[in-house]
């Protein structure tokens, strides 16, 4: 491993100047792990101390998870990444299409033109939003009532044809869906047997045991003079579903592993997961002309504006985000990353053969001190490596 005392130095320092409480930093090559630090606190006002074995909310880092148990099933043989859905999945039988509001608020729908395919809901390109980005799906959760985080949420229309457009939202929690209709397991129960066990990531799941408790981490918001405060929040565990878009609770060193696994394409440590032409065919451009850009929020107390390297072109894979160019960071063109809402976030770089995640517990996304925190110590990684 390599010592990286810049490293530790940045990271310290953005927990005494109120970056976060606590932060957890790993990054991995070829050869095993090249950084590991855990510094600060589990949360504001408690002694626990932020460790590695820290079990943190990660969000829609779930995401890449549940995307790879879909490939699993499409290299199975058991689903197509083109075929329509709606005959194999009720709820999108009879898909509809939000076109707006007419003056006395009521929704404009009609039955929309296209189906949706798994490729089409791993792309985000379905035509699902989520209420936190976008304003057409949140003034229908209200008009509707229903409440945003539940079962129902998936029951809301599309907000274009599918096919037209990149949009962020629910796709991912609809490809949980598929892989538990397909494999007839929750989506719990899939990830334990083919994904988390074989890779040893004990510490993920959706639902905490008691003795993770202990390790929790707790949840903060930035107030607007900067400093933080704790906010008693939890994913429920007793859930209506298992949220393949954003569902997950892990550690820094277990999320390592899908990530590891990832960069070797489909194995670690002699296990594998996915077959490298799997994996090569996840982090190839599946939305063609369409564009990652600006992502603006509407519900400003979860989610800032943003965009990962304004100005440089970024697609999306059937798993993540893809930038397009050589970052100033040290990224490769042809590299892979996202994040979770919580601010946590990773990257996988397949040219420089490196892997590398950065997590705290702090609401809203985007939030300007981790993202100038999470591009140095990705900066310092890169130098190391050097």
């Amino acid at each position: 491993m390599v010592v990286a005392r810049d490293v530790d130095e940045l990271l310290i320092r953005a927990v005494d100047d109120g970056a976060a409480p606590g932060v957890v930093a790993l990054a991995a090559g070829d050869g095993g792990l090249l950084y590991q630090g855990a510094w600060g606190v589990r949360e504001l006002g408690a002694a626990a101390p932020m460790t590695l074995d820290t079990v943190m909310w990660i969000a829609s880092m779930t995401k890449a998870v549940t995307s790879v148990a879909a490939m699993q099933l499409v290299e199975q043989g058991r689903i197509g990444l083109d075929e329509p859905l709606g005959d194999r999945i009720p709820g999108l039988a009879s898909l509809q299409v939000l076109e707006g509001f007419d003056v006395d608020g009521v929704p404009r729908l009609r039955a929309a033109r296209r189906s949706v395919t798994l490729r089409r809901l791993l792309t985000h390109t379905a035509g699902f939003a989520y209420h936190i980005w976008n304003a057409e799906t949140r003034r229908y959760l209200d008009y509707a009532d229903i409440p945003t985080v539940g079962e129902r949420t998936l029951g809301t229309p599309v907000v274009f044809e599918p096919g037209e457009r990149f949009e962020y939202g629910v796709s991912i929690d609809w490809a949980g869906r598929i892989v538990e209709h397909l494999s007839g397991q929750s989506l719990e129960d899939y990830f334990r047997q083919h994904i988390l066990d074989p890779l040893g990531m004990n510490d993920t799941g959706f639902l905490l045991r008691p003795e993770q408790r202990s390790r929790l981490a707790g949840l903060h918001e930035r107030q607007p003079d900067g400093s933080l405060r704790v906010i008693p929040v939890e994913k429920p565990q007793q859930p209506e579903f298992f949220e393949g878009g954003g569902g997950l609770y892990s550690t820094g060193t277990d999320y390592l592993r899908v990530l590891r696994m990832l960069l070797g394409a489909g194995q670690l440590d002699g296990v594998r997961v996915l077959w490298p032409e799997t994996v090569a065919e996840m982090g190839q451009n599946q939305i063609g002309d369409l564009s990652v850009g600006r992502i603006t929020t509407v519900m400003p107390a979860r989610s800032n504006d943003f965009e990962f390297f304004p100005g440089m072109d970024k697609k999306w894979g059937l798993a993540c985000m893809i930038t397009m160019e050589d970052a100033p960071t040290g990224r490769s063109a042809g590299s892979l990353a996202w994040g979770g809402l919580a601010n946590t976030y990773y990257w996988i770089d397949p040219t420089r053969r490196v892997t590398g995640l950065i997590m705290t517990q702090i609401l809203p996304f985007a939030d300007p001190c981790v993202l100038d925190l999470f591009e140095r110590f990705e900066r310092g990684i890169y130098a190391s490596d050097a």
